[in-house]
C-alpha cells in the first residue's frame, strides 16, 4: 500500500495515477472527504486527515509500503516557520508511530542554502525527517515550470511576461510538475537504505527569454520578459497581501546570486524529458478551454 498526501494537486495527482497504472494499491490522503471521492472511484482507499492531525495521519499510514509526503506550501509564512515546524512534528510523530517502510518527501532545490529564505522550511523539514530509523527519499525538484501560469494572461494580453530573474537570459534550473510526479511514483517503489537526496530537472535549463520564446510558440504573437526592478519586490508583495515578504524576496535574490542551486552533496541528479515549451502550451491550451 502506497499512502499519497498532496493527491489533490499536480504531484501528488501524477504519483498516484502512476501507481495505479503500475497496479499498486493506492490510499488517498484528504482534507475533505469529498476531494476524496475522486480517488475512491479511481480505486484507491481514502483517509481523511490534516497534516497537523499526527493521530490520523498515523492511521493513515498505517501498513504502509511507502508514504510519500508533500509539505502544504506556505508562501508567507510566520517569523519562524511555525507552519512548516507543525506539520513536521506531526509528520515525524505518525511517521514513527506507524513504522511505513520508506518515506518520500517532496523537498525543493535551495534546501541546504545556507542562507534564510523562503525555502528554508524544506531544511527544516528534512532535518526533522534525517532523524527517522527508516529508509527516507528527500526528492529535490527545481523551479516548477508551471508557475509560468501566472504569466500567461500578461503575454496574451500585453505580450510581456515579468520575471524575478533580473537577467532574463539567465538560465535556471526548472522542471515540469508533471515529471515530479512521474519521477516520484519510480523513486518511492524503489529499496534503499539510509537518506538519499535527488535532484531533479528538465532537459535543459530554462531562461526567461526561453519562457517568453515558449509563449511566442504557443500564442503565435511576440512575446518579450522584461525584470521586475529589485526594490518594487516589497511594496508589490506587500500590495498581494503577504505581511512577511522578506523570506521570498531572499529566495529571489539567491537564485539571482547563485546561492540557490542544485549543489555536489553525493546526490542522485535526473534529468527529465518534459520542456519549457510543452508545459507552456499546455498552460495556454488551458486557460482558453
Amino acid at each position: 500500500m502506497y499512502v499519497v498526501t498532496g493527491i489533490t494537486g499536480k504531484v501528488g495527482g501524477e504519483l498516484a495515477r502512476a501507481l495505479l497504472a503500475a497496479g499498486q494499491p493506492v490510499r488517498a490522503v484528504v482534507r475533505d472527504a469529498g476531494k476524496g471521492r475522486k480517488w475512491a472511484a479511481l480505486g484507491c482507499e481514502v483517509a481523511v486527515a490534516t497534516m497537523e492531525d499526527a493521530p490520523a495521519l498515523t492511521k493513515a499510514f498505517a501498513g504502509a509500503t511507502g508514504v510519500f509526503i508533500l509539505p502544504p506550501p506556505v508562501f508567507d509564512p510566520e517569523p519562524g516557520y511555525k507552519e512548516a515546524r507543525a506539520v513536521i512534528d506531526s509528520v515525524v510523530q505518525a511517521l514513527k508511530a506507524a513504522r511505513p517502510a520508506r518515506v518520500l518527501s517532496l523537498s525543493t532545490i535551495g534546501a541546504d542554502a545556507a542562507q534564510d529564505n523562503l525555502l528554508s522550511q524544506h531544511t527544516v523539514i528534512e532535518a526533522a525527517l534525517r532523524t527517522l530509523a527508516m529508509p527516507v527519499t528527500l526528492l529535490r525538484p527545481a523551479w516548477f515550470i508551471d508557475n509560468a501560469a501566472w504569466d500567461v494572461a500578461s503575454a496574451r494580453d500585453t505580450g510581456l511576461i515579468h520575471s524575478f530573474l533580473l537577467q532574463t537570459d539567465k538560465a535556471i534550473p526548472m522542471v515540469a510538475a508533471q515529471e515530479v510526479g512521474r519521477v516520484a511514483a519510480k523513486l518511492i517503489q524503489e529499496d534503499w537504505a539510509g537518506t538519499r537526496i535527488v535532484e531533479l530537472e528538465g532537459p535543459s535549463r530554462v531562461s526567461p527569454d526561453d519562457l517568453a520564446a515558449a509563449f511566442a510558440s504557443a500564442l503565435g504573437k511576440p512575446v518579450r520578459a522584461v525584470p521586475v526592478p529589485r526594490e518594487s519586490w516589497e511594496q508589490l508583495f506587500r500590495s498581494q497581501g503577504m505581511k512577511n515578504p522578506y523570506p521570498r524576496i531572499r529566495m529571489l535574490d539567491g537564485f539571482n546570486e547563485n546561492w540557490i542551486t542544485f549543489g555536489d552533496q553525493g546526490s542522485k541528479t535526473i534529468k527529465g524529458s518534459i520542456g519549457a515549451k510543452t508545459v507552456v502550451a499546455a498552460l495556454v491550451a488551458g486557460a482558453s478551454a
